[in-house]
């Protein structure tokens, strides 16, 4: 095995260790006996916005019912200490996608995270609760009925075998998967450190939206939240319609797409985009890259001859519409 190329010896001692074996053995078990979803990164039920980040995880464990490819998401990120004002402004922004099918993602954390997983549930929203550890804990405790009540529409998910316990070092690690599997990352409060703004820069990096609550100059728990917004990588929000016209969505059963020509000349490739943006309703440009055997190069090309044609509507964050 010596002979073979790029196989060291750390790799051949890893291969001839048997506990590896019995150690992948006890997660099957533990996965068959807990009703485990696993989404492998080449499966369909992966969710397909982490595949377009360099640092995605290769595997996702999951608990209840979750569809994580939905037309639109967003999450919401915000301090463990949230104020009233925090938590108001969170339950009116939910309310307001309530007829859109938005799925909400955090993190399971005290605070803005769990208002908007309760605002979720109560607007009957699917929910998805990103979290730091194994599925066969609940981080914090408090937070076990409702994570079975978000079971029921969405559920959690995680990159880490059971056992696994809360380290620190895998909060940003989770953080990572809530800005990569979203449309757009809303910041509700934050001081001006914090995992809430770990999550904005991430989003950001990743060419997503990014938006935030402003608030009082004086008030610590808005201090991440107006930095952010006056360092241009968030956009000021104050409502749910501001991310509606934002992203460009649509409330379900409001038929706003324009009637096109009949006999609009369309080519091969104008044809096959325009049906991929039609059936996913909005589409991010990469995602149509990915989904096309043309090069990036043809995809944008084609992209701007259909708005020019009138045909597709490009939004912010590089999504296109019909």
């Amino acid at each position: 095995m010596r002979k073979v190329p790029e196989i060291g010896l750390h790799a051949i001692k890893a291969l001839a260790n048997t506990s590896v074996f019995e150690r992948a053995e006890k997660e099957l078990k533990f996965i068959e006996e807990n009703n485990i979803q696993v989404h492998y990164y080449e499966n369909d039920n992966f969710p397909r916005r982490l595949l377009h980040c360099p640092d995605h995880p290769i595997i996702l464990y999951s608990r209840g019912q979750i569809n994580a490819n939905p037309p639109k998401v967003l999450s919401i990120v915000g301090t463990r200490r949230a104020t009233p004002y925090g938590k108001d402004i969170t339950q009116k922004i939910v309310a307001g996608l309530k007829d859109l099918d938005v799925l909400i993602c955090s993190g399971l954390a005290f605070g803005i995270d769990a208002e908007a997983h309760q605002a979720s549930i109560k607007n009957k929203l699917q929910t998805i609760g990103t979290v730091a550890h194994g599925l066969n804990i609940i981080y914090p405790r408090e937070h076990y009925g409702l994570a079975k009540q978000m079971e029921e529409n969405g559920g959690i998910l995680s990159e880490f075998i059971s056992g696994t316990i809360a380290n620190k070092e895998n909060f940003p690690k989770r953080n990572r998967i809530v800005a990569g599997m979203s449309d757009a990352t809303l910041v509700v409060e934050s001081k001006r450190r914090g995992g809430a703004l770990i999550t904005a820069y991430q989003a950001s990096g990743y060419n997503r939206d990014v938006f935030a609550i402003p608030g009082k100059v004086t008030d610590v728990h808005s201090e991440g939240c107006n930095l952010i917004i006056q360092r241009n990588v968030a956009t000021m929000i104050q409502s749910a319609e501001d991310i509606i016209n934002a992203m460009g969505w649509e409330a379900e059963g409001k038929d706003s797409t324009p009637q096109m020509e009949l006999f609009i000349d369309l080519s091969e490739n104008e044809s096959l985009i325009r049906n991929l943006v039609s059936e996913h309703q909005s589409i991010r440009r990469d995602e149509l890259s990915a989904l096309v055997k043309l090069s990036s190069g043809d995809v944008a090309s084609t992209l701007l001859s259909l708005e020019l044609k009138g045909v597709l509507k490009s939004l912010p964050g590089g999504v296109y519409t019909i």
